[in-house]
């Protein structure tokens, strides 16, 4: 029996849960439509959202989108119309990332519907961890999550470590001397308390406050920078740096956190959009067994410090993200873009 299509009021329903992904410094540079006609909902990169200094071949900018993906396939499956997804249907549009159709037997994808109340929990927190080590129970459990996704995470020596750290510093020395770099992340970060300033949703630079007098819905506002850190380098990007807030308190991270590393056999956009669904799964899996998370890109962002990255004792690989596991304050949430915004059905 062939499954009704879907409609507007479902379509708002898997975008609503879809759009708790995470994205670079949460600039959600994601736009879906639905095609009534098919029943589909069709996924696009947003240009306007991306980061051309720190992403100029958006490759950070398909990880977001298709952890937004990942979600609406969570979604899907928990309501019972899991979706069959396509990346990169066409050829000629390389804005168009994927197309989900909802033609799957219920009761398919049992395992994503069970990562569904994870969804809204998940937080990237830029909080210190407690040094109580991740089990490795749960560490594979990661493992598998990411290779369900086509994707490899990899557990770096305690050297290879302490190597990322410095890729971690010599990257944030970097952003400190370049000022493109150092405005494109003021840009997306504010402090609630200052005042309206219009062209939010311009992706110019120009994105303070709120505009029009109201609440921004997408960047990294003050309240989510956590503290800084007492001991050297954290992990955990720094938003203070582009943005000092008086009165933010400081901490002591972890001397030796417990890090993965995603990575992908090749380094294309349909790589990356395995990556950011991989990543997703990750997170969300770690999230439902009572992990705290968080995502460090900065060597990642810049190319010379990409490849150093990788964990060498592994088969070789492209290194699309490195995440930060443990126990620990979950962090507050990031606002979002309304579904009205970023749902167009036609």
């Amino acid at each position: 029996m062939t499954a009704p299509l879907i409609g507007s009021a479902e379509a708002a329903l898997f975008v609503g849960d879809a759009v708790t992904a995470p994205s670079m410094h949460n600039a959600q540079p994601w736009r879906f439509v639905l095609r009534r006609a098919t029943g589909t909902i069709e996924l696009y990169g947003d240009p306007r959202r991306a980061m051309h200094r720190a992403d100029p071949d958006h490759r950070a900018l398909h990880l977001g989108c298709a952890a937004a993906l990942f979600n609406l396939r969570v979604s899907a499956a928990h309501h019972g119309r899991p979706a069959v997804v396509r990346l990169l249907p066409n050829a000629s549009d390389p804005w168009l990332l994927a197309e989900a159709a909802f033609t799957g037997p219920a009761g398919d994808d049992e395992d994503l519907a069970a990562l569904y109340p994870a969804l809204r929990r998940r937080r990237t927190s830029r909080f210190p961890f407690d040094d109580e080590p991740v089990p490795d129970a749960l560490v594979d459990g990661l493992r598998a999550a990411a290779l369900l996704e086509g994707c490899r995470l990899d557990v770096p020596d305690p050297w290879h470590v302490d190597t990322l750290l410095g890729l971690v510093r010599d990257a944030e020395q970097r952003e400190e001397i370049e000022p493109g770099a150092r405005a494109e992340t003021a840009a997306w970060t504010y402090d609630t308390a200052e005042p309206a300033t219009a062209g939010a949703g311009t992706g110019t630079g120009t994105r303070r406050g709120a505009a029009g007098g109201r609440p921004r819905r997408d960047g990294i506002p003050a309240a989510a920078f956590g503290p800084r850190s007492t001991g050297g380098t954290a992990t955990v990007r720094d938003f203070g740096r582009a943005r000092p807030v008086a009165g933010r308190g400081r901490a002591a991270f972890e001397e030796r956190p417990q890090l993965v590393l995603l990575s992908t056999p090749g380094d294309a956009p349909a790589d990356w959009l395995r990556a950011g669904q991989a990543l997703e799964r990750v997170l969300l899996q770690a999230t439902a067994d009572g992990l705290a998370t968080s995502m460090t890109s900065q060597p990642l962002e810049w190319p010379e410090l990409r490849w150093p990255a990788r964990n060498p004792v592994a088969p070789t690989g492209h290194v699309q993200m490195v995440v930060r596991l443990g126990y620990g304050p979950q962090g507050p949430g990031t606002p979002r873009r309304a579904v009205a915004e970023v749902l167009h059905v036609l």
